[in-house]
């Protein structure tokens, strides 16, 4: 992990999406970003999500909200729990390329004023 590029969390939100992860969560997984930390925030699944993703993905972080608190409470439980420079939130039936993070960030870093906020994070 090189310390000099900013800390990039992918949080994806998840519930009962197992076919979803199988399918979308290699790409995500195989991000080239080289200080990016892959989060699943499980939304109180009940379709073997979570043992799925730490049997094949062990270096996923995985964050149970502890209920299914929907979009908005799901990721703001989540993303509370989360310390980076960067949040990028992913459905979970999102397929991402190669280098996808990189151009995203090169820009944000150039040109502060583009359309990037860090807002005040807080569970309900």
């Amino acid at each position: 992990m090189d310390q000099h590029l900013p800390k990039v969390a992918v949080v994806i939100l998840s519930w009962n999406g197992q076919k979803f992860l199988q399918q979308f969560l290699p790409s995500v997984v195989a991000t080239t970003y080289a200080n990016a930390e892959i989060i699943v925030a499980d939304n109180d699944s009940t379709d073997n999500s979570v043992a799925y993703i730490k049997e094949h993905f062990p270096t996923v972080r995985i964050i149970e909200t502890g209920g299914n608190y929907g979009f908005a409470k799901g990721y703001n439980v989540a993303l509370s729990q989360v310390k980076a420079d960067y949040f990028v939130l992913l459905n979970q039936d999102v397929e991402v390329t190669p280098g996808w993070i990189e151009p995203i960030i090169e820009l944000l870093e150039a040109q502060p004023q583009v359309g990037a906020a860090q807002p005040k994070i807080r569970a309900f």
